[in-house]
């Protein structure tokens, strides 16, 4: 058997991160069984669905290195085939044209709440004669589902599930106009794509004891079905934009890493031993379905945080540099030297791609400099101006290399008898307009002897522009 799993998200919003965990799961499952991994566009809502939501969801798949094995099968484009199920189902007996009226549906459900019972469709045209059928009724048609007994399913995370079937009702599978219902669309696809694995979300754990009545009675095998828990934001409730970011894009432009956040999403609800830091080849090696736990997950940002700077640190340092240009911008041959030159620089610290962008951005700037308000403080004093000149005399004659800047710095502190930070962080605020910078030798470097000379030159004359 060849495993086949699908991501299915409905184009109703952005693909959200408890979406894109659930695509991911699907991925590595089907790679680590030498399987595919397939993505269906549920589009059934048309009055919700838009075209930029589903080039959103693709966008982010293929941003986070999770696009499908083959093109994407939209689901409204296979209703001829979800009818045609639902009509084989009517004509072999298993399902029933109902002619209820709306206004009888709505009798049905408050005498139900009426006499504490679930509002289900109670089999009003289950066995009646469709000649009895009022005129004018365009009847929907309704799958015959059980009454005795119970339905099991054995979920591969959740374990053995049951249900009395006496709890499940007559749901539609097709409706008034022709088109099919979700639950019974999902079931056909799922069959027609050879799915043999179906991972979602625990909140569909209820949909698929009625998707059950469907594959039954068609005499189709059912797939294997494994329902994951949802990810909670940190005080256990439903994960929502008050907890911070919740859209895969929206990681993504706040400077994450593809990798990481993957890494982060397969570590929230799947564990593998004392292991954090998890590659994508090791993912794969690893990932199966035992490892799946059955609580809810709580999403922690810090966490993430930390663990893009792991991936940030383990970069190779060319490879950061292009994905630095949504922040830096289209830069001409010397910034960009510059910015190449600065990155082992800048790595060590940083979290994220937005903060390794802000730590370059002093090396893009042109004279005169704009300083932070606490930058032009700093220099804001004669005594510090008059020794940032002797500075730059100093460093005029020194070699222009990581050695002879650090050790140019260190014999200048002590020719003015004061710590290295008293030179340093005037120097700073000189030369980047900030008080926070990569090493200040890294930073003399970068600039190179003439920049570097010129922005101290600016600082000591008093130069100081104020920015934001």
């Amino acid at each position: 058997m060849t495993v086949r799993t699908r991501f299915a998200p409905s184009p109703t919003g952005y693909l959200h991160i408890g979406g894109a965990r659930t695509a991911l799961f699907n991925f590595l499952f089907a790679r680590h069984h030498g399987g595919q991994y397939l993505l269906r566009i549920e589009d059934t809502d048309r009055a919700r669905s838009t075209p930029e939501a589903v080039q959103q969801i693709i966008e982010s798949l293929d941003w986070l290195g999770l696009s499908p094995d083959e093109p994407p099968v939209m689901q409204t484009s296979r209703e001829a085939r979800h009818a045609e199920v639902a009509k084989e189902l009517l004509a072999k007996g298993a399902a029933y044209l109902a002619y209820d009226t709306a206004e009888e549906l709505v009798s049905m459900r408050e005498r139900a709440q009426a006499e504490g019972r679930p509002p289900r469709y109670d089999g009003n045209w289950r066995d009646r004669d469709p000649a009895e059928a009022p005129a004018g009724i365009a009847p929907v048609i309704r799958i015959k589902a059980p009454r005795e007994g119970e339905t099991v399913v054995r979920d591969l995370v959740q374990g053995e599930v049951r249900v009395a079937n006496s709890e499940l009702d007559d749901m539609i599978i097709l409706r008034s106009d022709g088109t099919p219902t979700y639950l019974h669309a999902v079931v056909v696809d799922d069959h027609d794509m050879d799915i043999t694995h179906v991972i979602r979300g625990d909140d569909h754990l209820t949909n698929t004891f009625r998707q059950c009545t469907v594959y039954d009675a068609m005499g189709w095998e059912r797939p294997a079905f494994a329902h994951i828990p949802l990810i909670h934001g940190a005080d256990g409730a439903k994960l929502s934009k008050r907890h911070g970011a919740v859209g895969a894009l929206e990681f993504r432009d706040q400077g994450f890493l593809p990798e990481a956040v993957c890494n982060y999403l397969l570590r929230l609800g799947w564990g593998h031993g004392d292991e954090e830091f998890v590659p994508r080849e090791r993912a794969i090696e690893l990932f199966d379905l035992g490892g799946v736990g059955r609580a809810a997950s709580r999403m922690d940002y810090a966490k993430l945080s930390h663990l893009n700077g792991q991936y940030i640190r383990a970069a190779d340092p060319a490879s950061l540099l292009p994905r630095l240009a949504p922040w830096l911008g289209a830069l001409d041959q010397a910034q960009t030297a510059r910015v190449e030159a600065l990155i082992p620089d800048l790595q060590p610290r940083a979290r994220t791609l937005v903060e390794m962008a802000e730590g370059a951005r002093f090396a893009l700037a042109e004279r005169p400099l704009k300083y932070e308000p606490k930058a032009a403080e700093a220099l804001d004093h004669p005594d510090v101006r008059d020794r940032l000149a002797r500075l730059a005399e100093r460093l005029g004659g020194t070699a222009w290399d990581r050695a002879g800047l650090d050790a140019a710095l260190r014999d200048f502190a002590a020719a003015e008898g004061v710590k290295l930070g008293v030179v340093a962080q005037p120097l700073r605020a000189a030369l980047t307009g900030s008080l926070q910078s990569p090493p200040i030798d890294a930073v003399l470097l970068v600039l190179g002897r003439e920049e570097s000379l010129a922005r101290i030159g600016d600082a000591a004359e008093g130069v100081t522009l104020i920015g934001g």
